[in-house]
């Protein structure tokens, strides 16, 4: 997976696009209702190795089903969450965004169109970014987000926030993108103290916005209140 970087050109302006209501009959892999799930917040070894095996247990249920996705209905999903968020306020009006490239032998929702839409030219290292375009195994919708192991998104995300802090810039929206599959119940995903939680999601069913940053957003697109600064 790779990160592109762009500069946008139109006026600022972040907000989620509409908020749907996500079919409570989406898929849910075997056995993952009767698992117990551990949020370690501590430095033991123990309790540490404990969510890393129900991660690694997770992943694979969740590989499986992505596996066993019809290829028509991967590419129907792709286009609706790419139409969506090229429809959105929030990207239309963006100034900088960071968006990964995807990868179609990790199953990752394809981001081809987005990216072929989006303005130059590239903006520099020391320009802040307003929204980041996340990838992931899993997501659900308290904003709890399942990689695949290496901790390289978490590393990047903190690594950017801790930056963006350091130099008064102001935090950018953290926007996964999802399939409808990879949406689980609420507590199913195991976290540590590590895990950087998305703002939002952007599934076939629509745009969800989950932290307060993301609710906020809504409001001041909605009033024409929200610039740059």
């Amino acid at each position: 997976m790779f990160w592109q970087s762009v500069m946008m050109t139109q006026k600022y302006t972040i907000a989620a696009a509409k908020s749907v209501v996500v079919s409570a009959q989406l898929w849910r892999p075997y056995g993952l209702l009767r698992m117990t799930t551990i949020n370690c917040n501590s430095n033991n070894r123990d309790d540490v190795d404990a969510v890393f095996k129900q991660k690694k247990t997770l992943r694979t249920q969740v590989k499986k089903c992505l596996k066993a996705m019809d290829p028509s209905l991967r590419s129907q999903q792709d286009n609706a969450i790419q139409d969506i968020i090229l429809g959105a306020p929030w990207f239309k009006s963006s100034l900088r965004l960071c968006a990964y490239i995807s990868c179609s032998a990790l199953r990752e929702v394809d981001t081809f169109k987005l990216l072929s839409q989006i303005l130059q030219p590239v903006m520099q290292a020391n320009d802040p970014i307003d929204i980041l375009l996340l990838p992931g195994l899993a997501f659900d919708r308290s904003g709890r987000r399942l990689g695949r192991g290496g901790g390289y998104y978490d590393t990047f995300l903190k690594n950017y926030q801790d930056l963006a802090a350091s130099r008064n810039w102001k935090q950018p929206l953290l926007v996964a993108l999802s399939y409808s599959q990879q949406i689980l119940d609420e507590g199913v995903i195991p976290i540590t103290s590590t895990d950087v939680p998305v703002d939002a999601l952007v599934s076939p069913e629509g745009v969800v916005p989950i932290s307060s940053a993301a609710f906020n957003s809504k409001k001041k697109i909605q009033n024409g209140s929200l610039s740059c600064t």
